[in-house]
């Protein structure tokens, strides 16, 4: 595997530690678990969807937890009190868990199970804050503003 050295950036770029921390933690050579099966799905441009198969799960076995900028999603199987004798066994029921890392301002709003399918509804909420606004010169605004950003940028 190609190591690349990102030492160059961190000398110019301020407040990018989170960004560096994500390109160390993809370089390394662990293997990302693929059981269940997953999609991330861009449904809009500030809502996404992660689609994760996990069948024979019930709700009760399954928890999704949000921390800060981290979204785990963990199942644990109940153990079943009868165990049958299979001739073949294709359906896995094993325990796991996934990480996501989350953007600034992406937080989960809502997650159903149907048919097997676990759909984790996200969505950038963006704060007016840190919408892009624009600067008055010399007191003339270039476009109309509402009273409220008007008030906002003469006090600025």
């Amino acid at each position: 595997m190609r190591h690349f050295d990102f030492s160059p950036l961190y000398r110019s770029a301020i407040g990018f530690d989170r960004l560096a921390h994500l390109f160390n933690e993809a370089q390394r050579t662990e293997a990302a678990p693929s059981y269940p099966p997953y999609n991330i799905e861009l449904v809009s441009e500030d809502q996404y969807r992660i689609s994760m198969a996990v069948a024979g799960f019930d709700r009760s076995e399954i928890e999704i937890i949000t921390e800060r900028d981290g979204l785990k999603v963990s199942g644990r199987k109940a153990k079943p009190e009868l165990q049958g004798t299979y001739l073949h066994r294709g359906i896995a029921s094993r325990d796991f868990e996934h990480n996501f890392k989350l953007a600034d301002h992406v937080k989960v709003v809502g997650a159903a199970l149907n048919n097997g399918l676990l759909n984790i509804e996200l969505q950038r909420e963006v704060p007016e804050a840190h919408k892009p606004r624009r600067i008055l010169i010399d007191g003339e605004a270039l476009h109309t503003f509402n009273a409220a950003n008007q008030d906002q940028l003469q006090a600025a």
